[in-house]
């Protein structure tokens, strides 16, 4: 009987060096820059040295995620490393808070890459979220091909991408991991939706959770359910073959007393080592 056990091939993770094509920068410069980000977005940005980073989120006033993305520090100013299909609203977005800060908020122009080993670029640091992820650095060349694997790398340590699987709007920053993956500070002071994430925090009410899991068929299409018998119980995200993301309820997965499909794939759901929290009948993953 397949039990699973294939999620171990994952904890090989390999990529090519190379540009990530969905995703952009922006560039924040100016006396008020620090404090303009810190006062906003969910994570302590202000502590940040010089090349390194931190994952962040801007969320909406009821707490869900309208962009997430990694805040670097580099020079006098900030990179914020975005999905591409982002950027213009994100811009206009933090242009709206900006009021009488002294910030400058522009498209850089260069374009974010990864890397399995240290690069050898001006602006390089290790991921925020995992080391087992690699490097991310800054190209300014232009010249870099395209990352080759890179999906399937963060799809296998249970990484949730913003166009794949997260959108705007639709997650807590909860669900989607971030106060597991260094992207929620509950030590700063007030930002855009602090409220609802520190009652969920303290409450313990994060009854979903983005995780991987693996298959023994081909992933159906996203947004298909996951169930036990009559019940729902998630709802697949991305996928990269037999593996994928999905919302999963921890409260049903753990009630759950018949095997978990979707449509006719039977689901195993994972626990990434990164992760603090229970995932009932679980099995470790790199």
């Amino acid at each position: 009987m397949w039990n699973g056990n294939e999620a171990t091939k994952m904890r090989d993770i390999h990529f090519t060096a190379g540009r990530l094509p969905g995703r952009a920068l922006l560039r924040l410069e100016g006396p008020d820059a620090g404090h303009f980000l810190h006062n906003l977005v969910t994570s302590d940005t202000e502590g940040l040295a010089q090349n390194e980073a931190r994952y962040a989120a801007l969320l909406t006033p009821q707490g869900k995620i309208l962009f997430d993305f990694f805040v670097i520090r580099a020079g006098d100013g900030y990179f914020i490393d975005c999905a591409a299909s982002q950027k213009a609203d994100l811009l206009k977005r933090l242009g709206f808070y900006k009021l009488r800060a002294k910030v400058t908020i522009s498209d850089s122009g260069d374009a974010p890459g990864v890397s399995m080993t240290e690069p050898e670029a001006d602006f390089r640091y290790v991921d925020p979220r995992s080391p087992a992820i690699g490097w991310r650095f800054i190209d300014s060349s232009g010249s870099l091909p395209d990352a080759i694997g890179y999906n399937a790398a963060r799809v296998g340590l249970g990484l949730a991408d913003t166009d794949a699987d997260l959108g705007s709007g639709e997650f807590f920053p909860h669900e989607a991991n971030l106060d597991q993956l260094g992207g929620v500070s509950f030590q700063k002071g007030c930002y855009v939706g602090q409220e609802v994430v520190s009652r969920m925090e303290h409450r313990g009410t994060a009854r979903s959770r983005i995780l991987p899991v693996t298959l023994d068929g081909a992933a159906p299409p996203k947004g298909s359910d996951i169930r036990a018998g009559e019940k729902q119980v998630g709802t697949l995200l991305s996928s990269s073959g037999q593996h994928a993301l999905a919302l999963i309820r921890l409260d049903r997965l753990a009630d759950a007393s018949e095997p978990l499909l979707t449509g006719t794939v039977t689901v195993a759901v994972l626990k990434p080592r990164w992760a603090r929290y229970d995932v009932p009948g679980s099995k470790d993953i790199a």
